[in-house]
């Protein structure tokens, strides 16, 4: 079939009909196609989608270019480009949060490296091109101001805490209002109250993801994010070996049981790679929590060593290195796309909304 056989508005249909990677809603419908032009064998489309899915511009670009070559005539020649399309999130729960995805970081116990995987994770997020918050609910041992190199106090406007920005990406928590020597002692209403205003007194601004590092265990904070907004889901961090995984195991029952889902297992500390000889050495064991989460029937989010660098990193403030560095960043990377690919994917596989009929 020649190529000049290629239908215009058969192109713009099948770019039309692709879905958003952020809402799992066609293109057309969400107003994001702005150009298909057909020039002889070439198909040039241009389509806008949020800073919440950048992390799969790429992989859409692919996926579009192969749909429009697999059912058109020729296959033609296409050329698809992308531009950021403005949709401003919507507020959530009672306390009005304007975030698209609430993430929240937790582990069954402490020592499993999880606030250096929320800070890097949010800072994997954000250097993608998405608006990232981070809010360390982590009350009684908060962290993330020192990995971060974080100091100073939030100052109040118009009635609300303005965070500290850490490179364009607002932080919050109790480090920034109480003293570094001094230990929190509250019961439970207090810490309510606490990470309740955290999440609404704070000038967080629009949001495509907050990212909260939880306590470790299985305490009560849980049930406040749980009452206080709805959640997108929680990632749980643990390491290989069998009593970390025992309280993992809780820790994913927990976020059940207050109706959070789990977006899946992080296996933290996974290995051990011997800088002198390149030997890899299974310190805690190796490959516990991929087999959990097969067996819980959860999503396996990927593995992140033990390096040295990290670790000195996040004791100097400045775990945002691991996202600069070249052994480091492709664990951190590859745990925040699988995170935000199981969104999309879930949000493809979800029923239509309704259409509702004009009274």
């Amino acid at each position: 079939m020649p190529a000049d056989s290629i239908d215009p508005a058969q192109a713009r249909a099948i770019v039309e009909q692709f879905p958003d990677p952020e809402t799992g809603r066609p293109l057309g419908t969400m107003g994001q196609v702005n150009n298909v032009a057909v020039d002889g064998d070439k198909v040039t489309v241009q389509v806008a989608l949020t800073s919440h899915s950048t992390m799969l511009w790429g992989e859409t670009r692919h996926a579009l270019r192969d749909r429009l070559r697999q059912q058109l005539p020729g296959p033609p020649e296409v050329v698809v480009d992308i531009i950021e399309h403005q949709r401003r999130p919507e507020a959530i729960g009672a306390i009005g949060l304007t975030a698209k995805s609430v993430i929240a970081v937790g582990s069954g116990k402490g020592g499993v490296g999880k606030s250096t995987m929320a800070v890097s994770l949010a800072i994997a997020l954000k250097g993608a091109g998405a608006k990232v918050g981070l809010m360390d609910a982590d009350v009684y041992g908060p962290s993330v101001p020192h990995l971060l190199g974080l100091t100073g106090q939030p100052m109040v406007s118009n009635g609300k805490l303005l965070p500290v920005d850490c490179n364009g990406m607002p932080v919050m928590s109790m480090a920034f209002l109480v003293p570094k020597e001094e230990a929190v002692v509250w019961r439970g209403p207090m810490l309510h109250g606490a990470i309740t205003q955290f999440l609404r007194d704070t000038a967080w601004g629009d949001l495509d993801y907050l990212i909260i590092d939880m306590p470790p265990g299985t305490g009560d904070i849980a049930l406040t994010l749980s009452q206080a907004l709805p959640l997108t889901g929680a990632v749980v961090v643990c390491t290989p070996q069998d009593v970390a995984l025992l309280d993992a195991v809780k820790a994913i029952a927990m976020f059940n049981k207050v109706s959070i889902p789990v977006l899946g297992l992080v296996e933290n500390m996974s290995y051990f790679l011997c800088p002198d000889n390149g030997k890899r050495y299974d310190i805690f064991g190796n490959g516990g929590a991929r087999a959990k989460a097969e067996e819980m029937g959860v999503p396996f989010l990927g593995e992140a060593p033990i390096q040295i660098p990290i670790r000195e990193r996040g004791d100097a403030g400045q775990t945002a290195g691991n996202l600069a560095d070249i052994e480091s960043a492709p664990y951190f990377e590859r745990i925040a796309y699988n995170i935000v690919r199981n969104l999309a994917m879930d949000r493809a596989s979800a029923p239509p909304l309704p259409t509702l009929s004009v009274l």
